[in-house]
Parts: structure tokens; C-alpha cells; sequence
């Protein structure tokens, strides 16, 4: 009878230990070096044991940090009025963003036609990470129009914050004029940023928001690792 591959053998204890509650989700895993001591294995065979974790949508791996317990998905609502520290407060979660870009730059034709600009008009762009209790949970691309909002920049640097930076410009509300949802999988780009594998599911919304007024003055894109957001759809 064929022996069980010693490290399938260390995925399936760790496996029973994640079921049992030894680790609890978002907890960190013990470091390769702890894992190969423990089993008296090499680092190649453990890394092999907790990349079939990955795989099996157990655990995930973030650059420099080690791998962790998979959290419960983040219900996440899609509405008129979506608001990203506000929807991970109400489920519990612990909100951040980190900037990517900031600039301002000419907008292309799927940016001018979405805010109702002239072709090439300029737009700001903030292009960041969405964090829920330190685990990336998304990227996001918001471009604004610059002529209205001069200081926008400075205001999101400052602020991290739409809504907060918005504000700051003198709009104090604004809504989701229309939203698109369409499943995709990570590019390597995303997945390196995400802490997910090249191809990983996720989901991106394509979305514009208008002021009191009905002028557009965000066309945003996100793309939600798909095991981590499930989004649900309010009025």
C-alpha cells in the first residue's frame, strides 16, 4: 500500500487543527522554520504542505508577513449610498486603506464619457488598497474631475477617506447612479498586491457617483478578493 507523501501528511494535521480551533481565522500559522522543526521535515516539504492549505482556500499568504487562517467572508452592501469604513464597521471588521497613486493626469475615453467631460479632460486619479483588520480585501481605482475639486489630492492624502475628502470640497452627500458587477480572476499584478495566486477568483465593480445635483463626480473600479467580500445588493 503507498505511503501517504509526508507533506499531504502535514496539511491534513494542520488541516484538523484549523477544524478543531487551534487556529482561529486570521490567526498567523507558525513560520516554515517552527513547522520544520516540529515535524522534523525541510522547509521545501512544509512550504509544500501550507501552499495545499492555500489551495484548498484554508489559508493565505501575505508577502513578508507569513500565512494566515482564512477569515469568514465580509458581507459587504452595494447601494446607493456605499460607504467602505462605514460597511466594514457595521460587520465587525477593523477598516484601512493604504494610497497606491495619486495624480492627476488627462482622462481617458471610458473616464471622460463616465464623468461627462471633453476627451482628455484632466481628472484626479486615487488608486489604493482596502484593508479589513490588515488583510487586503480589495484594489481600487476612484477618478474624480479636477476642475471642480483643485485640492482633492491633498484632501485624500490627508483624509485616506472619499467621503471625508469629498466633503472637504463642499460635497456633503453623493450617491451610486449605476453599478456593474462582473467575476474575474487576478492578474499577477493584483494577486502580488492582494496576497492571492495569479488567477485567484475575484469580483470588480465598475461603478459612477453623482452629487445632489446628478453630476458625476466619481467613476469608480474595484476588484474584492472573491473569498474574502461577498457582496450583497441593498437599495
Amino acid at each position: 500500500m503507498p505511503k501517504t507523501p509526508v507533506w499531504r501528511a502535514i496539511a491534513a494535521t494542520l488541516m484538523d487543527e484549523i477544524a478543531s480551533g487551534h487556529y482561529r481565522p486570521g490567526d498567523k500559522l507558525p513560520t516554515e522554520a517552527e513547522l520544520s522543526t516540529r515535524f522534523g521535515v525541510n522547509r521545501h516539504t512544509v512550504r509544500r504542505a501550507l501552499a495545499e492549505l492555500g489551495t484548498l482556500g484554508l489559508t493565505h499568504a501575505r508577502r513578508g508577513a507569513g500565512v494566515f487562517v482564512l477569515s469568514e467572508p465580509t458581507d459587504y452592501r452595494i447601494g446607493k449610498r456605499v460607504r467602505f469604513h462605514q460597511n466594514l464597521t457595521e460587520a465587525g471588521r477593523l477598516p484601512a486603506k493604504r494610497i497606491l497613486t495619486l495624480q492627476t493626469r488627462p482622462s481617458d475615453k471610458d473616464e471622460a464619457e463616465a464623468l461627462a467631460l471633453p476627451p482628455g479632460a484632466s481628472v484626479h486619479v486615487y488608486e489604493g488598497l482596502s484593508l479589513a483588520d490588515g488583510t487586503p480585501v480589495a484594489l481600487f481605482r476612484s477618478v474624480f474631475p479636477a476642475q471642480p475639486f483643485p485640492n482633492l489630492l491633498a484632501d485624500l492624502q490627508f483624509h485616506q477617506s472619499v467621503t471625508k475628502a469629498l466633503a472637504a470640497a463642499g460635497i456633503e452627500d453623493y450617491t451610486r447612479a449605476s453599478t456593474r458587477l462582473t467575476a474575474k480572476t487576478a492578474t499577477a499584478t493584483q494577486a502580488l498586491q492582494l496576497g492571492i495566486s495569479e488567477g485567484a477568483p475575484i469580483l470588480r465593480t465598475v461603478a459612477i457617483n453623482h452629487d445632489t445635483t446628478g453630476r458625476p463626480i466619481e467613476y469608480g473600479h474595484t476588484w474584492f478578493v472573491g473569498d474574502r467580500i461577498t457582496l450583497v445588493v441593498a437599495d
